[in-house]
């Protein structure tokens, strides 16, 4: 059984760590983003070092007392808020930001767990390389959280999560022992893949201190375009021609629906539409060229063979790096107007690519037999993950369908695993989606993720009550 961190295990703790690791806790680390969560009072530790983290865990450790990792608090399924822990340790790694080293000759980048993702992204940019991870909140997440939840984001289609951009972890596991895997190599079958093991464990398995990230060189030539298409079946019919014609220089593929774009009229008027008049549907193509390619005379000619296919009916290439961003800021700022006008239900999910359109046409029609809804389907189709999120009439105050949420979650969710598909595809499981994924997941599955968990966290002290319920 937990016990609560007790005044004389404050002590210990401020005896044991260096001045100023154990902090006065601020209202901002009991938050959460979308305001589900709330967490109770907690012990603030935030470590310079390796060391200091592993200090910490031999202490909650003999004492059992729990642990709750925290990184950028940009999740969005609760897995670094708890409301019914005994007083638990809040283990902070904001101090743990630096970059250790830069390998550009080996396309690699050592940073630590505290690093966040937008400075990541600059280390590599001063050394004429890219850390292709890219999402919204990259100027907040840090590098051991996103690492910790396997995030994607939009370049998923041509690089791959989190998980496949890094090379290996230094971590404390939680009997406080310290895991030396920052080996700078690409080729090591010595036993166990335990950073595949950590990656994604949402902080119940030990904590991620630093990473080596592997680097891409930067395209030589890069362009985006904004094409319109009559319906889902065409995005991904343009998809498939998109990457018969540029192979890998496809980096990102985004959908996205009219839904959206009157969001951002509505709550983010500031925001510059690309169509005077919000299409029904439209994609976001990114694509990036190595030497001797141009990306905007291919996206041309690309919306030219899709437009006489009959795939587009409109477009937009982007003339300017300027225009480029300008086209991402339309996407990227769909999530905060989607907070804004507030959710009945939220929904990270993917289905197997081809299976999207009947997904999309399958959804609206069952939840259309619920009631009166706006559905803001959007995401990233190449990698077949949607955020499929429900919202009440225009004019209708959420809370007035708070008792529908769990219903219309069942809804979807149920369709998920009809199509075939995941209940969480970027997000994590943390301490929203734990029954879900008792409902959807695979028995077997589960009961050797508990044999882990119990291996190596017989105490239960490493985030208890996410991914797993706790025992």
């Amino acid at each position: 059984m937990l016990t609560p961190a007790t005044q004389d295990f404050e002590q210990a703790l401020r005896a044991e760590l260096p001045s100023g690791t154990v902090r006065a806790l601020e209202p901002r680390y009991l938050e959460e983003l979308r305001g589900r969560y709330h967490g109770q009072d907690a012990v603030l530790v935030a470590p310079a070092n390796v060391e200091d983290v592993a200090v910490t865990i031999r202490l909650a450790a003999a004492r059992k007392v729990a642990v709750i990792p925290y990184g950028g608090g940009t999740g969005l399924v609760g897995g670094h808020v708890s409301e019914d822990l005994p007083r638990p340790i809040l283990l902070s790694l904001e101090r743990m930001r630096a970059i250790r080293s830069v390998h550009p000759q080996e396309n690699l980048l050592i940073a630590e767990a505290g690093a966040i993702l937008s400075n990541v992204q600059q280390a590599a940019t001063d050394h004429d390389r890219l850390f292709p991870l890219s999402l919204a909140s990259e100027g907040s997440a840090r590098i051991g959280g996103l690492l910790s939840t396997n995030a994607g984001g939009v370049n998923v289609l041509r690089y791959g999560n989190i998980r496949e951009l890094c090379l290996g972890v230094e971590a404390v596991l939680p009997n406080g022992s310290i895991l030396q895997g920052l080996k700078r190599l690409r080729k090591d079958n010595t036993g166990y893949d335990l950073r595949n093991l950590l990656i994604g464990a949402e902080g119940t398995l030990g904590v991620i201190t630093a990473a080596c990230l592997r680097l891409v060189p930067r395209p030589a030539s890069e362009a985006a375009a904004l094409l319109v298409v009559d319906s889902p079946q065409a995005a991904l019919a343009l998809l498939d021609l998109a990457q018969r014609r540029l192979a890998e220089g496809v980096s990102a593929f985004e959908l996205m629906h009219r839904m959206g774009l009157e969001f951002l009229s509505e709550v983010l008027p500031d925001v510059r539409q690309p169509f005077a008049t919000p299409p029904e549907w439209m994609v976001l193509i990114d694509l990036g060229l190595s030497a001797g390619g141009s990306a905007e005379t291919a996206l041309e000619a690309l919306f030219a063979e899709a437009a006489e296919l009959g795939l587009v009916a409109d477009g937009l290439i982007a003339s300017s790096g300027a225009q480029r961003q300008a086209f991402w800021q339309v996407r990227e700022s769909i999530p905060e107007a989607n907070r804004l006008i507030g959710a009945i239900a939220s929904h990270d999910i993917s289905v197997p690519i081809e299976t999207i359109p009947d997904f999309i046409r399958c959804g609206g029609d069952a939840l259309a037999r619920l009631g009166e809804f706006r559905i803001n389907c959007f995401g990233h189709l190449g990698d077949g993950n949607l955020h499929y999120n429900v919202y009440p009439p225009r004019g209708k105050d959420r809370a007035s369908y708070a008792h529908q949420r769990a219903r219309i979650s069942r809804v979807v969710h149920d369709l998920v695993q009809e199509f075939g598909g995941s209940i969480s595809a970027e997000h994590g499981i943390g301490r929203l989606k734990v029954a879900d994924l008792e409902r959807y997941g695979d028995p077997a599955k589960l009961a050797a993720m508990r044999t882990i968990k119990s291996a190596l966290d017989p105490a239960g002290i490493m985030n208890p009550g996410a991914v797993l319920r706790a025992v």
